[in-house]
């Protein structure tokens, strides 16, 4: 005879699995949507066939007779969907959309590294424009500063954020983590869960990859925020190395971008493990609109003091970025500040050894 402890137990133990045949068949619904056969009746067949047979096992929890049964049903057809899972493999070979369609990389002779594939449009509208690229030599001895570049769409919590390394003469070179798109393909975040994007390192000019976000995005139109890191400069060029391993690591093997796990910040944040005193993960990296609050928080932004409402204002450059437009010196002008002179520029590195790169 079964004690009350012991009814309790199962039945706890019958939610849980209900819990997970539930979240496993949403996935898997959701899985043959976005990943499945392209004839859409045959995909919507398929994901009505995976909730009707995740509806039955949910029942059958309750029905004794046919329990295990229908689990065992509801088993093998997971096991198709994670093995339809695993075939799905990334490709470098697909009709890109213009801006993604050249892979960056690299070659390294000691401090000297060569980047190669450098985006550089000139952009009449976001989708009309004339495509360059341009290769260009850094010396690492050169590297100055680190930038945050945060851009906001859709109110404080989601923004996209990338960073720009500093060598000093106006090079500034921007490494922006993104979605490689085919053409006539548009951005959906529940797709990024679904293997349905390459991952795309942007190597860009400051005057491609900000100026379209604050000169030319419009629908919707983007705040784009420039804040100045504090750092050991050696932190910062072991952040740059470890992107460039990145960046031909992934032109010799794609890899697939997760909305999640390998998105813009936790990419960026990945990355900067390189450096032994690298932020913990944080909820911030998740909700990427708060990343500047959380280098705030942590000392890492060059704030001179000032609370962080104040580093934000002055860190907002849509209006120094439109003004500048084109012009040859863009990086400079976006960087002065309003209240300094014309000529101001603020000391770009930090020498405080406790400073850690984000």
């Amino acid at each position: 005879m079964r004690t009350p402890l012991t009814r309790c137990a199962m039945a706890l133990a019958r939610l849980l699995l209900g819990l997970l045949i539930a979240l496993g068949g949403g996935w898997g619904v959701l899985m043959i949507l976005y990943a499945g056969p392209p004839d859409a009746l045959l995909r919507y067949s398929l994901a009505g066939a995976v909730a009707v047979v995740s509806l039955a096992a949910l029942i059958a929890l309750g029905l004794r007779r046919w329990r295990w049964r229908t689990l065992a049903v509801y088993l093998v057809q997971f096991a198709g969907l994670l093995a339809c899972w695993h075939r799905l493999e990334p490709s470098n070979q697909r009709d890109w959309q213009t801006d993604v369609a050249v892979l960056p990389y690299a070659t390294i002779e000691g401090d000297l590294v060569t980047v190669h594939n450098i985006r550089n449009f000139d952009y009449r509208s976001e989708t009309d424009f004339t495509p360059a690229w341009y290769d260009k030599r850094f010396d690492l001895a050169k590297l100055q500063g680190v930038d945050l570049v945060a851009s906001y769409w859709m109110g404080p919590a989601i923004a996209h954020v990338f960073l720009s390394f500093d060598f000093g003469d106006g090079d500034h070179l921007a490494m922006s983590i993104e979605t490689r798109k085919e053409k006539g393909e548009s951005y959906s975040t529940l797709k990024g869960f679904f293997r349905q994007y390459e991952l795309y390192y942007v190597v860009a000019d400051e005057r491609d990859v900000i100026r379209l976000r604050t000169n030319y995005r419009r629908n919707p139109p983007e705040e784009v925020y420039l804040y100045k890191l504090r750092a050991p400069i050696e932190q910062g060029r072991q952040l740059f190395l470890e992107y460039i391993e990145r960046i031909n690591a992934l032109h010799q093997q794609p890899e697939f971008y997760n909305s999640l796990t390998t998105n813009c910040t936790t990419g960026m944040w990945l990355n900067s493990r390189v450096n032994p005193q690298h932020l913990a993960l944080d909820w911030r990296i998740i909700a990427s609109g708060y990343v500047p609050q959380l280098l705030y928080k942590h000392g890492l932004l060059d704030s001179a003091g000032l609370s962080f409402a104040e580093v934000k204002r002055r860190a907002h450059i849509n209006a120094r970025a439109q003004a500048a437009d084109a012009a040859a010196d863009f990086s400079r002008r976006i960087r002065m500040d309003e209240q300094a002179k014309p000529d101001g520029m603020t000391e770009r590195v930090a020498d405080d050894p406790a400073a850690a790169q984000p």
